[in-house]
């Protein structure tokens, strides 16, 4: 199972009624399935376990957790424009005329495809979460768009499934302004020694602190100057550490004891101490987050529109937290 390191949370939509069953079933019908030699990218379900044939869906105390797998092969981009090059000359020498801008898009999708069988795969795989009591869905993913990819995912295979990313009553910008400037943290919090300030005027200067003491008057007159925190790094009664973004973002989680000491034995034989230690610190530590942030603002359900398909080429491929 991946770590949860980077997570964005969303609210499940009340009237969605789940069944482990039928979660497993509907899941089935988007079971990852590798590329094909002139396929660019594959997507779908995989086993969290990574027990071939396994459970798409485990349950741990309660808990649901789920893998999504993504995989995508990518050309090097000198490649495939020496190859569009070497045919326009190819084309020119032969017919004594210069292909134009639409004949050099077609050369380059051809050429792409032909070399496709030979070019390099590269895997992604996130941990996904759902807690059905609480009505909370968690992804591994410190990027919007691989979030949107799977939630639109979700919300393909199960039957009533829609979700919101939570908002809080407080901006946690200017919830991390307060805390900074008052240099006190909310019941349960303590801030670290990381966090970076932009200005919102025209400058968009941006200043950060890195393993630096954050009480000190140069933050506050940063704040003062209309600097605006875009993430600050926390830690939540000494068991979680964590940086909260602006957008409400959790990055560089670290669960203090738990899931990051050695441990004996296999690795897939840790798998529910993990998912326990993950979910049940996790599970606490976010209500607390949303308490001091306000709460929760109100609920407005959004089914994920679908995303648009993402091209792993040698220009679009785009590097994410996991693997790639």
């Amino acid at each position: 199972m991946s770590v949860f390191k980077n997570v964005i949370v969303y609210r499940i939509e009340a009237p969605w009624s789940p069944s482990l069953t039928d979660a497993e079933n509907a899941l089935a019908e988007q079971r990852f399935v590798p590329c094909a030699p002139s396929q660019e990218k594959s997507a779908g379900w995989t086993e969290p376990r990574g027990q071939e044939h396994g459970p798409l869906v485990e349950s741990v105390g309660g808990q649901w957790l789920l893998e999504f797998m993504i995989e995508a092969k990518t050309l090097p981009g000198s490649v495939v424009r020496r190859k569009v090059d070497e045919r326009c000359a190819q084309i020119e020498a032969t017919t004594g005329r210069k292909p134009g801008k639409k004949e050099k898009r077609d050369l380059k999708e051809d050429i792409t495809h032909e070399l496709l069988p030979m070019a390099f795969t590269r895997h992604a795989r996130v941990a996904v979460w759902i807690d059905p009591k609480e009505r909370r869905l968690v992804i591994n993913a410190s990027n919007a768009a691989r979030a949107d990819e799977i939630v639109t995912s979700l919300v393909k295979a199960l039957e009533g499934f829609a979700v919101t990313q939570i908002n809080t009553q407080i901006e946690p910008a200017t919830a991390m302004s307060n805390w900074l400037s008052s240099q006190e943290a909310p019941p349960g919090f303590t801030i670290d020694r990381e966090c970076e300030l932009k200005a919102t005027d025209e400058s968009k200067s941006v200043v950060r602190y890195a393993k630096h003491a954050l009480d000190i008057e140069e933050v506050r007159q940063h704040i003062a100057d209309g600097k605006r925190p875009t993430r600050l790094a926390m830690t939540w009664e000494d068991r979680v550490s964590f940086e909260l973004s602006e957008t409400m973002q959790l990055r560089k989680i670290v669960f203090i004891e738990g899931t990051d000491a050695a441990q004996d034995g296999k690795k897939e034989d840790n798998f529910d101490a993990d998912a326990a230690i993950a979910t049940g610190e996790l599970g606490e530590m976010v209500p607390a987050l949303l308490e001091a942030l306000g709460g929760e603002a109100a609920f407005t359900a959004a089914v994920a529109e679908p995303a648009a398909p993402a091209v792993a080429s040698a220009t679009s491929a785009e590097a994410d937290d996991a693997p790639f």
